[in-house]
This record gives C-alpha cells, structure tokens and sequence, in this order.
C-alpha cells in the first residue's frame, strides 16, 4: 500500500472559489452594470405614464364618554351608571365603524364608486375602496383616515364624506353608555306608559270615588306603590347590568343588597296596609283599593323611569356624541404616488440581483459541460425535463 502525500492544489470541484466568482462577476460586468442602469431609466418612464395619486387626510377626536355625572345622579338607584366595563381603547370601536359595510355602502352610492372603479359588483366595490382608504387611531386619541384618488377633490370630499357618515351611523346607533341608557329608560318609559293608561281606564270603571278611602289609610296604599315601583326599578336595574358587570363587582353586590332591603320594607308595609284595609270591607271597595293601588304603583314606576330617562338624555348631550374634526381633508396640492425615485431605485436593485444570479447560473452550467460527470447528470436531468413536459426531439 502506497502513501500518497497531500497536495493543496487537489480541491473539490463543486467547492466555491471566491476568486472563480468574482472573475465571473467581472467578466459580465457590463451586463451588471447596464442592465439594472437601463431598467431603473425604463421603470422611470413608466412612472411618468403612470397617472397620479393625491392623498388627502382628515383627523378627529370620537366622542368621549364621561359617567362620572351620571353616576352621581343615580346613586337613588344603586348607580346605574356604575363601572362599565369598555374597551381598552374607546376609538377602536369607531374605526371600526368607519370600516363597516354600512358607511363603505353609503360612499359607493353617494360617490357612484361602480362606476368611477369601472366594477359591477358592490363587493369588488369595497375591496376597491379598502385599497384606497387607511384608517389608522393613533396614540393620542385621534383618528385619521387617508384617502387616494386620481382627483384631489374627489380624494379630500371622500375623506370628510367618512366621518360625515360615521356621524350619520351614530345617531341610529347607541355608542356610549349615556346613549344606551337613554334607549333603555326610554323603551321602559314607554311601556310603562301604556300600562298606567290600562290601570286609569280599569280604576275609573270601578265606579267608587276616592271619598269612599276617607276611613282608610290612602297614604299607605301610596307608599306600597312607591316601594313596589322602587323593587321594580332595582330589578330592572339589576337585569342590564348584569350585561356589563360581573356577579362579584362591588357594584352588582351593592344592588343586590338595596334590592334584598326594599322588598323586606315592601313586605312589612304590604302587611300592615293589608290589615288595615282587609278587614270590614265592601267588596267594591276591595277592588278599588287593589286597583288604585296599581295605579300609583305605575304612575310611581312611570315618574321613575321619566327622572332616569331626562338624566340620560342630558349626560348625553353632556358627553358631547358630536365627532370633533381637527383638521378637514383639503385638495392636496402635491401627488403621492407614484414616487419615481424610488421606484426606479428598486427596480435597479431587483434587476441587478436577478441578472447576478443569471450569470453565476450560467457560469455555474458552463463549468459542468466541461466535466464529463456533470454533463452526463445535464443530460439526464435535460431528458427527464423534456419528457415531463411531453416534448419529443
């Protein structure tokens, strides 16, 4: 067995050489060098082909909510008003009614967006003006939307046109917690409306006068009512806000308690006025007492839910449900895209990369059909791809 010394010059012939790559970088340099050179001049042209595109933005402040009045007036109630548990951020919820199909629908037709975007369909229409619109809510509470367009005043009337629309979908919507109050005391106030009308019509067809309660304590009657209304009213209360607080909230416990007290006064003075009234009676009279008592019990309900439903609708206006505009979208007076510097820059830089790798390819094919190895492996691989494509010599 012979011992064959080592010699440095024998190397792999796949290894890289980095002195074969850079001679194989220099003998195409021009091709490196003019190639990205014409490309960025060609993607420069393009750009002045290429119609403009302005961009005009607008900025606002949402409505901010504020239950610290609220909260205080209704502390007869338990504070309805409470800890109502929001988002993180209030303005997350307005961005996303600005990206609603309810305001992308109202630009379309207000715009005539189908046929200014040349679409049949009103979805290609929103995906249309999705590309073109960017809503962003920034740290400091203001929103802006930003909006492209071939025409500056299309661009800056398109801006303002979302935050009149969003102002438009506020208003038959309940946003903030004074709205939502306001629409619930406002349905409860009207259903108890109607059934305080029926218990007036059901006590004037008793027949008997309010003189026939002289002998009998009428003023309990009215304080029996009063609490009766009070427990409905805490019951009522109880029931939205479950909606937004937990069972263990100090809030929810502390409702729950003034319930538990004034159906434990409803029930003693219930029991005293019932054997007040009970006992020697006519059976006319019993009917109107149990009748009059309904009436004062809804008449009492209704005087509740009217106080609560005028506290809601000042905290509303208090709350200032009006979007605040900082700066309205004007005609913007400079072009936004396309931005030719740039472009012509990337497009330079791709083609020259996508050329380096062409030569380094074709280098790297042309240093294997010297090796008879590696042009039997090419011829093979050329086969195989001829017959995958179906192609016959």
């Amino acid at each position: 067995m012979t011992d064959t010394a080592y010699n440095p010059a024998d190397t792999d012939d796949d290894e890289i050489n980095l002195l074969d790559l850079l001679q194989t970088v220099v003998d195409n340099l021009r091709l490196l060098v003019l190639g990205p050179l014409v490309a960025g001049v060609l993607a420069l042209g393009i750009t002045f082909v290429v119609k403009p595109t302005f961009t005009a933005e607008t900025s606002f402040l949402p409505p901010q909510q504020q239950q610290g009045m609220a909260a205080s007036m209704l502390a007869g109630l338990g504070g309805l008003a409470g800890s109502v548990s929001g988002l993180k951020n209030p303005a997350d919820q307005y961005v996303a009614f600005l990206k609603s199909n309810s305001i992308k629908d109202a630009l379309i037709d207000r715009f005539k967006l189908l046929e200014r975007y040349d679409v049949k369909l009103r979805t290609t229409a929103r995906k249309a003006l999705d590309a073109n619109v960017k809503i962003a809510n920034g740290k400091d509470g203001l929103i802006t939307v930003n909006v492209d367009d071939i025409d500056p005043q299309i661009a800056a009337d398109m801006a303002n046109a979302h935050v009149q629309e969003l102002t438009q979908l506020m208003g038959r919507l309940a946003v903030t917690e004074a709205q939502q109050r306001r629409h619930f005391f406002e349905k409860q106030l009207q259903q108890t409306k109607d059934k305080l009308t029926q218990a007036e019509i059901q006590l004037k067809e008793t027949g008997i006068s309010g003189d026939v309660l002289k002998s009998n304590p009428a003023s309990a009657l009215t304080a029996v009512a009063a609490l009766q209304a009070q427990v409905t009213v805490q019951e009522v209360k109880i029931g939205a806000m479950r909606g937004y607080l937990a069972d263990t909230a100090p809030d929810f416990k502390q409702a729950l308690n003034e319930l538990a007290n004034l159906r434990a006064q409803l029930a003693k003075q219930s029991k005293d006025t019932t054997s007040s009234t009970g006992k020697g009676q006519g059976i006319a009279q019993g009917d109107y007492v149990t009748k009059y008592r309904e009436f004062k019990y809804q008449e009492t309900l209704f005087e509740l839910f009217a106080k609560q439903f005028e506290i809601a609708k000042l905290d509303e206006a208090r709350e200032g449900a009006v979007i605040q505009v900082l700066d309205a979208a004007q005609p913007p007076e400079r072009k936004s895209k396309p931005k030719k510097v740039q472009i012509a820059i990337y497009a330079s830089l791709a083609t020259g990369f996508v050329l380096l790798l062409f030569v380094f390819i074709r280098q790297a094919l042309r240093n294997a059909s010297k090796d008879n190895e590696s042009a039997q492996k090419l011829s093979a691989l050329k086969a195989s791809w001829h017959k995958a494509i179906g192609k016959t010599r």
